[in-house]
């Protein structure tokens, strides 16, 4: 008797770590998202371990889920699974700006473009029943449509930390950034007990640890509530006080829940200059925040379109204020800039030091689709090929052949740039340095864990996106797997099956 068909969701990676830090939001809330007509999803997330593609049957819908940097080896995914006779469907930010590139290359019967929250589950019964369109709009839905996470499937031992999603969208309109185009620049904020509960849950589970997988966790500063005061007409004054209001409303919420949890999020540099927001994160046990700094220079800054940044002491002064009031960064610098030269790399390495940043990562400039940068990029190197692919779809050249810089500098070779780079990862989180910096958790079992993440950060985001060698490829995701097996096991807590929800 054959078997029902399936619905498939896969989060492709073109390098598998059997453990993974933060759990890939979308696959579990477009788990969600699915239902249970069609029984629950089989979910793989590539960054764990290969597709198994012996599990996918004719008639079955697998849906893919891509950015820029998997959409290769989605493609491959996708490819494979239509020969199996199965429905395939795209989505993504990748998919959303290219939808005629999923059908092409990986093979898609349709591809779901926006938010899948509301849209995926059409787009799932349409194929089941053979009638499936190309395309599926799901636009920018509002926070109180945000579909919670299907954390009941979740495997066991996989992850270090959750994620919880608070807010889509950014008001900033950095020229290296897709977000703003893609997810909107007018805030999307979640209901505050929708968030709670779905931490509650978490933290049943035993996760202590949650990303709030937010695009800004900031999306009102201070400038903006005094240019709208400037305004004759108070009404966006209204509804920017409203927005800050509704964080400080969740973060009064999450201040309520155990305090062994810890937060982390991603925010834009003005909230330095916020004391109150900055005491409220603290409160509500949010203790570390990615930061883009970008630049540590005024030239580099202008690069990027980021101005609102500071740079030189100014900027390590400002990054101290997070760890005055107890929210530990992680500074994101960017390396081939125009105005980049070879002392650079040095200084960038020195200030994340002086700054006292608990972490640090150092990207080369890489034109994405759907940025200023790209648009910018792309327009004169339509003909440029390597592998006989346009440079301007560097995504679809294969890994090893694929370059690490696509601009060329003005005083610096590509090669130099990487290696340099390099050296800007290797400095920082030697080991000398990195138990150095693991004083700030007090306990022998947090500074352990501190060390074991830093070097496992370094070998899959250094070692495996900068390096040429697919050998040293292959033996970081092996060093990095090991790493992480082993700490995992610090990060989580004991399951609080009877954690009750605040004011239940």
């Amino acid at each position: 008797m054959p078997q029902p068909s399936r619905v498939h969701l896969i989060n492709p990676s073109h390098v598998s770590f059997g453990v993974a830090v933060i759990t890939p939001r979308w696959l579990f809330v477009l788990a969600a998202a699915t239902g249970t007509e069609w029984g629950n999803p089989v979910l793989v997330d590539e960054t764990l371990d290969p597709i198994d593609f012996t599990s996918i049957t004719a008639g079955d819908v697998v849906g893919i889920g891509i950015h820029t940097g998997n959409a290769r080896r989605g493609y491959e995914i996708g490819r494979e699974a239509r020969k199996l006779g199965a429905w395939v469907v795209f989505g993504g930010i990748h998919a959303t700006l290219f939808p005629d590139e999923a059908r092409e290359h990986g093979g898609a019967h349709a591809v779901v473009r926006g938010d899948g929250d509301m849209v995926w589950k059409l787009a799932v019964a349409d194929c089941f029943a053979g009638v499936v369109k190309p395309l599926y709009e799901g636009g920018q839905i509002g926070g109180d449509k945000f579909v919670s996470a299907r954390w009941d499937l979740l495997p066991k031992g996989k992850y270090m930390w959750a994620s919880v999603q608070t807010v889509r969208g950014c008001p900033k309109h950095c020229s290296f950034c897709s977000v703003w185009r893609t997810d909107g620049q007018e805030p999307r904020q979640r209901g505050v007990d929708r968030v709670i509960r779905e931490v509650v849950e978490l933290r049943r589970l035993g996760f202590r640890f949650i990303a709030l997988a937010d695009d800004n966790f900031y999306p009102v500063t201070l400038d903006d509530l005094a240019a709208a005061r400037r305004r004759t007409d108070h009404t966006r004054l209204h509804e920017l006080e409203a927005l800050r209001q509704e964080r400080f409303d969740l973060m009064r919420e999450l201040a309520r829940l155990p305090d062994d949890l810890v937060f982390y999020t991603q925010i834009t540099m003005e909230a330095a200059e916020d004391p109150e927001f900055l005491k409220a994160m603290k409160r509500a046990h949010i203790r570390g925040a990615l930061v883009g700094v970008e630049s540590v220079t005024e030239a580099g800054l202008k690069d990027v379109y980021k101005g609102f940044n500071l740079y030189g002491d100014a900027l390590a002064a400002r990054l101290r204020a997070f760890r005055r009031h107890g929210v530990h960064v992680l500074g994101s610098f960017i390396f081939g800039l125009p105005s980049d030269r070879e002392n650079t790399f040095d200084a960038t390495v020195k200030l994340a030091e002086e700054a006292d940043l608990t972490f640090a990562q150092f990207v080369l400039l890489t034109p994405f689709p759907g940025t200023v940068d790209f648009d910018k990029w792309a327009a004169p190197r339509k003909e440029e090929r390597v592998e006989g692919v346009s440079v301007t779809q560097h995504w679809l050249i294969p890994e090893d052949k694929r370059p690490k810089l696509f601009t060329e500098h003005p005083t610096l070779s590509l090669e130099e740039i990487r290696v340099r780079t390099q050296g800007a990862w290797d400095q920082f989180y030697s080991w000398r340095r990195v138990w150095a910096r693991s004083k700030v958790v007090e306990s022998l079992k947090g500074r352990l864990a501190f060390v074991l993440v830093s070097k496992m950060y370094r070998q899959m985001y250094a070692n495996t996106g900068i390096a040429t060698d697919s050998a040293r490829v292959q033996r970081s995701a092996r060093r990095a797997r090991w790493l992480g097996m082993a700490a995992r096991r610090l990060f989580l807590g004991s399951p609080m099956p009877d954690l009750a929800v605040p004011g239940d």
